[in-house]
């Protein structure tokens, strides 16, 4: 029996255990019969609002920004050709981070909805602003030098305001809680907001499966084998944006995931793109939804950014130990 069933039957399977684990732990535990029992409208009035106006949604938010920056790392990595690119890596991230930081400390006005948009403008201000900079040759030389200045200028800028919110402790905590990102508190509101986009740039992506194992050939060999080399880089470009923009924007800065899920599905699966895909957005779910669960039980100074962190970094060092560049 080929191995990809199996593998993708293995990483739906762990998705779906731990999207169960995140309705059922927490302070108040839910087993199943509960869970069901809300479902069918049968369960406790407490039972029914932890389920549905917060398990729920805190999960499917989790869910969709999983896969959202595991499905943009397994982009990021096949654009630049460097193993070690991430979503952040053309200033997305810290455009969304920047956007954010800059509606904590004006007040939006908008309540709930205010941050996450004000990040999304963020985000997609830093993209256009890397690809107005490498306007002329659109390389990927030129668009990693201009996210890496991008990226330096929206950080800077973050310190500043960071640093000018000092003396408003509540204001700087808030700031330091959303940058250590984390999907405590996620509403529907956030759900709407990101779920849909994150699933139609997803299904968008699939298909260009081929033509990313193309890429791995260089330019001029996928020219030869009929890919347009120049608006498949455009297309992926705007559906990582949208991906890393809307995972950002209602989860704060969350490290690594994009980075480590689509090397963990290499080394289990191989490097073919149309399974490659596929499996780093079930695996960025997982990931997500299983570090989610230590904050809900070590305290509100363990953020799920900070998790993440933990994991990624070690298996990182691991990978560059095992495959030194």
């Amino acid at each position: 029996m080929p191995k990809s069933p199996i593998v993708f039957a293995t990483f739906a399977l762990f998705m779906i255990l731990a999207f169960a684990a995140s309705l059922a732990l927490g302070e108040s535990m839910l087993p199943p019969s509960e869970i069901w029992g809300a479902i069918r409208g049968g369960a406790a009035e407490s039972s029914r609002i932890i389920f549905f106006d917060i398990r729920l949604p805190r999960a499917i938010v989790g869910l969709s920004i999983g896969a959202g920056l595991g499905a943009s790392g397994a982009v990021m990595q096949a654009f630049f050709r460097n193993p070690l690119a991430s979503p952040g890596l053309l200033g997305v991230s810290s455009g969304g981070a920047l956007g954010a930081v800059l509606s904590i400390v004006l007040g939006s006005g908008l309540e709930v909805l205010g941050l996450p948009l004000f990040s999304v403008l963020g985000a997609f201000m830093a993209t256009g602003a890397v690809m107005l900079l490498a306007r002329r040759g659109a390389s990927p030389e030129h668009l990693l030098l201009a996210g890496v200045a991008l990226n330096a200028l929206f950080g800077a800028a973050t310190s500043f305001l960071l640093s000018a919110s000092a003396s408003q402790t509540h204001l700087g905590a808030q700031i330091l809680f959303w940058l250590m990102g984390g999907i405590e508190n996620r509403t529907w509101e956030h759900v709407w907001m990101a779920g849909p986009g994150i699933l139609a740039a997803s299904i968008l992506l699939l298909p260009l499966g081929r033509p990313m194992n193309l890429l791995a050939l260089g330019d001029s060999g996928a020219q030869s084998l009929g890919v347009n080399v120049s608006r498949l880089r455009w297309q992926l470009i705007a559906l990582s944006t949208v991906l890393t923009a809307l995972a950002t924007a209602v989860g704060g800065v969350i490290s690594f995931v994009g980075l480590v899920v689509p090397h963990i599905v290499r080394l289990i699966d191989g490097p073919d793109h149309r399974r490659l895909l596929p499996l780093s957005m079930m695996g960025g779910a997982s990931l997500v939804l299983l570090c989610d669960l230590p904050t809900r039980f070590l305290g509100s100074g363990m953020r799920l950014g900070v998790i993440t962190s933990l994991v990624g970094g070690p298996f990182l060092l691991w990978l560059l130990r095992k495959r030194p560049c």
